[in-house]
């Protein structure tokens, strides 16, 4: 027995470095355990002040160790540029999504800890997901920050659509991770390794480029990241779910999600599957391109900013896909740089949508109606915004795309460049409806000058018990089964604040991109492999 007790040895674990996922792990059971408590300042002011604290100690702590290279458990994650950005990334969506939250009925009808608890155990989850090396360590990061997400989706409790959302995320992610599990078992079954260097040394020494298992695997492996990045035709539950999940919610998942996925596309692709890059080159290329083509074209139509923000995420994620597909170093540099800007040019304009919602009810295009003549910075942020995402110059969104074009256009993929440059100009016929509305249109009726509170019958409400309506979740039901929803005006600083930092950090970063193109150049140390 002492002989194999000494035989088995623990994987070398580099605390340090594995410090940024600690801290969001460790948050979590610490906001959970204040949940608990009886107060209400400590649960609606402690709790999000907690939460914040943890993102910003992981961002802190990637920080510190951004210089630092090499392995964190025994080639199970990786401690480098990528897996960092990454946390930092993630982070700063999740502390956009706890300001989101404060005074949101999510929180209250989830309880404080628990909905902040799996907001700070999701973006964990994400962070272990960008810095697998492991097929193993991929497949539990991508279930860490799955399963928050399906009950997040479903935590306003009394609302049909809420409850959907999180009944049809849970459905099209198990079907994805499914998906995604099968592929790495058939390319651990053609390779006999788990690891991702391991993975391309067997793909190159046995010449395993046209074999049939590895083949299947890596199609698989596409569909099921396809599904978690919203790239088309992969998307279908992208606009319902972004929809029907409560507005904070679907900001962290439209941002927090897209960095850890395509994170993973890149490290995944770009160093475990490079070897059979000729394959998988031209199908992610034509998957790219479907996604520029089917989120802008299913845009246009959309009343729901919501809705009309899920259909956008599409398109975005086939932009952000070229830089993997090019499988360059300044591929990989400018979709990063993109998922990073994409972070904040979406959390300005769900900032003001959750603030919009909030005053009016719902998130439809009239809530935004002469937003110019009732809350001003609000448009000006929305305004930046969805010019930055339209990609107009000056703004950090025009260098994003500038330099994804570049880098197809050198890579030998100019159709490709042709297309995205089509999408976005099939982006502007939408782009710009929202801002007429914001400054042209008048205010819709009833917000132009907005009371502390607004009833708004929501015909989905589902009936709530007398003690729950006690609580102040919700009003009795009304006639018909229509239930009227109290729609609390809420303190407008957290939104505002986070819409104005949001869009003047897309203009500085549009004028003066060098600082973060500066940061972004070190993620070739992750993939040394690039040429």
């Amino acid at each position: 027995m002492n002989a194999v007790s000494a035989a088995v040895k623990a994987p070398h674990i580099d605390w340090a470095g594995l410090s940024p996922v600690l801290a969001l792990l460790a948050g979590a059971i610490v906001v959970l355990l204040a949940g608990l408590l009886r107060s209400r300042v400590s649960r609606e002011g402690v709790v999000p002040v907690l939460s914040i604290v943890a993102f910003a100690a992981a961002i802190g702590l990637s920080v510190w160790q951004w210089d630092e290279d090499g392995s964190l458990m025994s080639g199970a994650l990786a401690l480098d540029p990528l897996a960092l950005i990454c946390t930092i990334g993630v982070a700063v969506a999740g502390i956009a999504a706890v300001l989101l939250s404060l005074g949101a009925t999510a929180p209250r009808e989830a309880a404080h800890g628990e909905y902040h608890a799996m907001l700070l155990v999701s973006a964990a989850g994400m962070a272990l997901f960008g810095g697998a090396t492991n097929l193993i360590t991929t497949f539990l990061g991508l279930e860490l920050l799955s399963i928050p997400l399906y009950i997040l989706a479903a935590t306003e409790l009394h609302r049909r659509r809420s409850l959907e959302s999180g009944m049809k995320y849970l459905i099209v992610g198990s079907v994805g991770s499914a998906t995604l599990l099968y592929g790495f078992a058939l390319i651990f079954g053609a390779t006999g390794a788990l690891d991702y260097t391991a993975i391309a040394a067997a793909v190159a020494d046995q010449d395993l480029g046209r074999d049939a298992l590895m083949l299947g695997g890596v199609a698989m492996v596409i569909v099921g990241l396809a599904f978690k990045a919203s790239v088309a035709p992969f998307h279908q539950w992208t606009p319902d779910v972004y929809e029907g999940a409560p507005t904070p919610v679907t900001a962290f998942m439209a941002t927090a999600t897209k960095v850890a996925a395509l994170i993973a596309f890149l490290r995944l692709f770009d160093v475990a599957l490079v070897g059979t890059s000729s394959v998988w080159g031209p199908v992610l290329a034509v998957l790219a391109a479907i996604a520029m083509i089917v989120g802008n074209v299913g845009a246009l139509g959309q009343d729901s900013m919501k809705r009309l923000l899920a259909f956008s995420s599409v398109a975005q994620a086939g932009y952000m896909l070229v830089g993997v597909v090019v499988g360059t170093q300044l591929g990989t540099q400018a979709t990063v740089f993109y998922v990073l800007t994409y972070v904040v040019m979406t959390i300005a304009a769900f900032a003001v949508v959750e603030a919009a919602e909030r005053e009016t009810g719902h998130d439809g295009s009239a809530a935004i109606s002469g937003l110019g003549r009732r809350h001003p910075l609000h448009a000006i942020a929305l305004t930046v915004s969805m010019l930055a995402l339209a990609g107009v110059p000056a703004t950090v969104g025009f260098v994003a795309k500038l330099r994804i074009v570049q880098a197809a256009v050198d890579a030998d993929y100019s159709w490709l460049a042709i297309v995205l440059v089509i999408g976005s100009m099939i982006s502007f016929a939408y782009y710009l409806r929202v801002i007429a509305r914001v400054w042209a249109d008048a205010p819709e009726e009833g917000t132009e000058h907005s009371t502390a509170v607004v009833a708004v019958q929501e015909p989905e409400r589902l009936p709530m018990t007398s003690s729950e309506a006690g609580g102040g979740a919700a009003a009795a039901a009304g006639a018909g089964g229509r239930n009227p929803v109290v729609v609390a005006d809420a303190p407008r600083l957290p939104a505002t604040a986070l819409a104005v930092v949001a869009g003047a950090a897309i203009v500085v970063l549009g004028v003066v991109p060098g600082p973060l193109m500066d940061a972004v150049g070190d993620v070739v140390r992750a993939v040394p492999g690039l040429f």
